[in-house]
């Protein structure tokens, strides 16, 4: 299973990117126009997270700039009738966060209006995923929060994706935050750093 990938972004398309690692060899993955827009220019490193879709006659890549983007990917993938591109299609349409909103408040017209989603996979989504995402605090951005389901990404999450972008391990990355202090992200990371250094 791969589960991230950090290389180059040799090339952007429409849809997807083409990143190359650092062993040279460039990976397309599939992107949701949120992450698309976040990308950096080509060139430059960046580190997304994966999803390894398997079928009889493909393997196909599908990436994603946030934690709470991908989880909220997997849930749209435990809707009946949903397949991986049909949930990139349905992220593509807002931010994670106004995509579980609209879910969450019974919103299936809005679904609708995402190319592929008819009215009775809109009604089966919110149908399904309403419960589980009422309540929940908003999706955010960031890297970052629980393993299951979505979250709120705060400045120690921003600071995560910020320290793991500039090639930190992520065991180095946690217990640098653990003992690092500052109000926002660039705070944290600049006293992570610094820390790293001593």
């Amino acid at each position: 299973m791969i589960a991230l990938l950090r290389g180059a972004v040799h090339e952007r398309r429409a849809d997807s990117v083409v990143l190359l690692t650092p062993g040279g060899v460039g990976y397309v993955l599939n992107c949701s126009n949120t992450t698309l827009a976040a990308l950096p220019p080509a060139g430059d490193d960046v580190t997304l997270l994966c999803h390894l879709a398997v079928r009889e006659d493909a393997l196909t890549l599908f990436g994603f700039g946030s934690e709470p983007e991908r989880d909220l990917f997997h849930l749209l993938l435990t809707v009946q009738a949903v397949g991986p591109k049909l949930a990139l299609a349905v992220l593509s349409s807002g931010g994670p966060d106004e995509v579980a909103t609209s879910i969450a408040g019974g919103d299936a017209k809005r679904l609708q209006q995402v190319p592929g989603v008819g009215k009775r996979t809109a009604e089966r989504i919110v149908s399904e995923l309403q419960d589980k995402l009422a309540g929940r605090a908003s999706v955010g951005t960031g890297v970052g929060g629980a393993a299951r389901g979505v979250v709120t990404a705060g400045p120690a999450d921003e600071a995560r994706e910020g320290l793991l972008g500039l090639g930190l391990s992520p065991e180095e990355v946690d217990a640098l935050l653990a003992v690092s202090h500052g109000d926002t992200a660039a705070e944290l990371i600049a006293d992570a750093l610094r820390r790293s250094r001593a």
